[in-house]
């Protein structure tokens, strides 16, 4: 039958060896919460020298950031295991540290992307493929790199757009950066009347790109005659232009455009609307004049 007055008994007991443990640890516990605080000061410290001194090796703000926390972290993990074992708490260490490797392993496999986003976007930051205010293209957007996290990249369209790319697609996937391409070429579609002297046409069309505000000088104006087409000669000319911002490429399209037009104008040149050729007098059909009467 169960005695009310030993259970009670047990239980006065047992709390007077917790009293007694504890009593015995309190300095230890003292000493524990002193190491954990110089820790943690020591801590902060070392990311604030970190972020101080790292700008001089490298401009990357990314990489500061990432070693800074990383060092932090470090640190205060030290602290805390360190706390632990002065409390006399070495297998609840163990216990701790085989938990994580537990816990990381599952968490691994359940957030297989935003890991594989996370170390890609670690990998970026080391190897500097782009960095912030390029001009870069993937996936069909285009625009400038305005942030650089270690899950994701914004890229800010020339519509104003923000575009979060997982950093895993701009690590694998193929992309362009234009900024790191600072020489582009302008190529410009029009077509000439059948009737123009090409030779003019072509001499003509060098003179008004020859002028462009921002051509690379030493890169040669080409002019290439393409194609017959339905109402026109066709030709392309390409003309080289630095690029220097985001609006640098479309800025040299415009102002060649305009530059092409009226050096045309100016020398009799006649880009033709298209033209179409309506023959009534087919086999099986009318003739005009049938319609008129």
């Amino acid at each position: 039958m169960f005695n009310l007055q030993n259970a009670f008994k047990l239980l006065l007991e047992k709390l007077y060896t917790w009293y007694e443990v504890s009593i015995k640890n309190i300095p230890n516990f003292v000493v524990a919460i002193g190491v954990l605080f110089t820790f943690i000061i020591l801590a902060k410290f070392l990311k604030k020298t970190v972020k101080r001194f790292l700008p001089q090796i490298s401009d990357n703000q990314s990489v500061i950031n990432l070693l800074g926390t990383t060092a932090y972290l470090s640190v205060l993990l030290i602290g805390i295991f360190t706390s632990l074992e002065i409390l006399g708490l070495e297998k609840t260490v163990t216990s701790i540290l085989a938990g994580a490797g537990v816990i990381g392993l599952a968490l691994g496999f359940a957030f297989q992307e935003i890991a594989s986003n996370f170390v890609s976007g670690i990998l970026i930051a080391f190897t500097e493929p782009y960095k912030l205010g390029d001009i870069v293209e993937v996936d069909n957007h285009i625009g400038e790199v305005t942030s650089i996290e270690l899950r994701t990249t914004c890229i800010t369209t020339f519509q104003g757009l923000e575009v979060y790319v997982p950093n895993k697609d701009m690590f694998t996937k193929t992309f362009i950066n234009y900024t790191s391409t600072p020489q582009r070429r302008v190529d410009i579609n029009v077509g000439v009347s059948y009737a123009d002297d090409l030779e003019k046409v072509e001499r003509v069309t060098k003179e008004a790109l020859e002028s462009l505000a921002g051509r690379i000088e030493h890169k040669n104006v080409e002019v290439f005659f393409q194609e017959f087409g339905d109402s026109s000669i066709n030709l392309s000319a390409q003309v080289w232009v630095h690029f220097t911002t985001s609006k640098a490429y479309f800025k040299a399209q415009h102002k060649a455009v305009m530059s092409i037009k009226k050096k045309f104008d100016e020398n009799n040149i006649t880009i033709p609307f298209p033209i179409r050729t309506l023959d009534f007098g087919i086999k099986g059909g009318k003739e005009i004049g049938e319609f008129l009467n």
